[in-house]
């Protein structure tokens, strides 16, 4: 079969790559073509129609600008759609793009499968009434999401989540060779997590390392995000405090614990079983805005809301200060709430199904 794929972030090509392969697996002709990045280029063994790196417009402002090259973009996908003719259109999160091509591919007559739900349950729920008109399945991540879709009369079936499928592939870890290939002494490292944007980042390591002084016997490693040069980390880097660049996965498996960004990190971080405490700061306006526009939403981290329970503790607007962060990192490095963290980050793991999302997803998309 042909399958044309559409993933328009970092997380989506990974997941998409995953995606692939399982496909391979159950229809050994299957021809791809794709929007995507590095990841999908590996298995397909060609590059994308376009890089995920072109498409990255966040926020109201920046689409503003850029809405002559989205407005193009989407206008070149339809027409690659038509010359390509695909018997199953995929589409990876990316909802504002996605969408409308969903739209287009059904009154085409391809069938439309949706790998990876947009966040409607906590914002623009309105949109569910397009994917009940233009896709044909919802292949869900998250087990609530399932309930979310049938209250709307919307066809989904929940997966299992993709990154548990990630993690397992990972080699086993080498702290030791981990440490010296990166110039880390010998202390056990506390991981910072502060986000992929400048003003975030600034933001939150600023809290995040404030911290330092009641930690001396710990070294702190900063994640550093592809999208900021090496060069924006440098003023926050000495003796004890180190820079990671596109090792996230093995700086937290080498860690003792993690301060982490509201995201998908916070449950990647819960996945590779390293207590953490998940920290979220914007300005006054940005926050009443949100809590405005995002309903129904008891947590801000994906960990609590899987579980439907506080287990990480999340440290918002005036909570995410210095004395909080001393406290909550200090009674997770050691002890009881450490261990009962730990615990429940395995009951998390059964929630989410175990792996093999992408070759359940991969079933149900070749079945057809």
């Amino acid at each position: 079969m042909k399958y044309y794929i559409i993933a328009g972030e970092a997380s989506g090509d990974l997941h998409a790559s995953n995606l692939m392969k399982s496909i391979l697996k159950k229809d050994s002709t299957a021809e791809f073509r794709f929007w995507g990045g590095d990841l999908m280029t590996a298995v397909a063994g060609f590059q994308p129609v376009k890089h995920y790196k072109d498409l990255a417009f966040m926020g109201f402002l920046e689409v503003a600008k850029n809405l002559t090259t989205i407005l193009k973009n989407i206008k070149f996908c339809k027409d690659d759609i038509q010359k390509f003719k695909p018997d199953v259109l995929i589409l990876v999160d990316y909802p504002g793009f996605n969408l409308r091509i969903a739209e287009f591919a059904k009154g085409l007559g391809v069938k439309v499968m949706y790998y990876i739900s947009p966040q409607l349950w906590a914002w623009k729920e309105g949109r569910v009434e397009k994917i009940r008109k233009f896709v044909d399945e919802m292949l869900v991540i998250l087990p609530f999401e399932k309930d979310f879709y049938k209250k709307h009369n919307v066809n989904a079936h929940f997966v299992g989540h993709p990154l548990l499928d990630a993690i397992a592939d990972l080699p086993e870890m080498d702290i030791a060779k981990f440490k010296a290939e990166h110039h880390l002494n010998e202390k056990e490292i506390i991981a910072l997590l502060p986000g992929s944007r400048e003003q975030e980042v600034t933001k939150m390591l600023e809290l995040m390392l404030s911290v330092r002084p009641h930690f001396k016997e710990y070294q702190f490693v900063i994640a550093g995000a592809p999208s900021l040069p090496k060069d924006f980390y440098q003023k926050y880097v000495d003796e004890n405090v180190h820079f990671v660049s596109n090792k996230t996965y093995d700086l937290l498996r080498s860690s003792k614990a993690a301060l982490v960004t509201s995201g998908t990190a916070t449950l990647e971080t819960a996945l590779l079983n390293i207590p953490e405490v998940v920290c979220y700061k914007s300005s006054t306006i940005s926050y009443e805005i949100g809590k405005r526009v995002v309903k129904n939403i008891k947590y801000i981290s994906l960990v609590n809301l899987i579980m439907d329970e506080e287990i990480v503790t999340e440290l918002i607007q005036k909570d995410l200060n210095t004395k909080r962060l001393v406290q909550e990192l200090s009674d997770i490095l050691e002890g009881e709430r450490r261990n009962k963290m730990l615990q429940d980050f395995k009951k998390l793991q059964e929630k989410l199904g175990g792996k093999g999302a992408s070759d359940e997803a991969a079933a149900l998309i070749v079945k057809g």
